[in-house]
């Protein structure tokens, strides 16, 4: 097989492909992290600093925009946080679910531009410094490839790579969420597992998304706090739904407090048939 051109390339593509929302560049060697319009480097919210105030006042006025009200700035920190990590694990699980390839994306690596005309979700640049990969792969002649032994040794990479990223971003973005270590890791674990679990049900491949999630997050996986949390419902003929149990709370409640996310602690499971019984119709 030929070498590829980039450990990520292909992936990226193909997320982008899927879901046109969300664009990511790869820089070169030596490449600057743009800067400027709408760009924030993820090291400077991870300062805690002006960049993490102009970056949440987006969120801010995009409640009182859509909602007429204002959220608690815990609340809107909150909203922030989950639209950087949502992507930006991503940068990470893709890779690894579509070419068994783990990049290395430490926080002064990547920078976020969720204002781009056209894009849903925003844009990301990506510096990769290595990756990992499994034995036989021909992106193991590339420069900063690591070979490990096999599929669980390559779980405990893309363990190792998110924690590394979203570490000093969740210190920054805590103080403002009123959100300590536990329950911010558990908000680390959520977007992991349904950043991939959506991706995955665009790819068409939503069953092995939730198999390999659960191979990744089963538990005691720390700093990552509870597993996957997958199970199972019926419908209202017998058709089993699927669903899964959030390890933390994303506060859109105390905005809408009729409505929950349908993975929310405080949704019950008779709503959430109803709800997921809806969408399959």
């Amino acid at each position: 097989m030929p070498v590829p051109r980039s450990a990520v390339a292909d992936a990226y593509a193909r997320l982008t492909e899927v879901f046109p929302g969300l664009a990511v560049t790869e820089l070169g060697d030596g490449e600057p992290l743009p800067r400027g319009g709408g760009w924030v480097a993820a090291a400077s919210l991870a300062e805690g600093g002006t960049a993490l105030t102009e970056f949440l006042a987006w969120d801010d006025a995009q409640v009182v925009r859509d909602y007429g009200q204002k959220a608690r700035p815990d609340v809107v920190a909150s909203f922030g946080l989950h639209r950087y990590a949502w992507p930006a694990c991503l940068l990470v699980t893709v890779p690894w679910f579509l070419h068994r390839r783990v990049p290395r994306l430490p926080a002064t690596h990547v920078s976020f531009d969720r204002t781009a005309p056209g894009l849903s979700l925003g844009r990301m640049a990506v510096r990769t410094e290595g990756f990992a990969c499994l034995p036989g792969d021909p992106a193991a002649a590339l420069p900063g490839a690591r070979v490990v032994p096999g599929e669980e040794a390559l779980r405990a990479e893309v363990r190792a790579a998110i924690a590394e990223h979203l570490e000093p971003v969740l210190a920054g973005f805590g103080p403002r969420m009123r959100r300590r270590g536990r329950a911010l890791w558990g908000m680390a674990t959520d977007e992991i597992v349904e950043g991939l679990w959506y991706v995955a049900h665009l790819l068409g491949e939503e069953e092995r998304a939730r198999h390999e999630l659960e191979l990744l997050l089963p538990g005691a996986t720390r700093p990552y706090v509870g597993a996957a949390a997958f199970r199972e419902l019926t419908g209202p003929d017998g058709e089993p739904l699927r669903t899964r149990d959030r390890a933390s709370c994303c506060m859109f409640y105390t905005v809408r407090p009729e409505d929950t996310c349908a993975t929310c602690p405080r949704t019950c499971d008779a709503d959430r048939v109803g709800r997921l019984a809806a969408a399959a119709r």
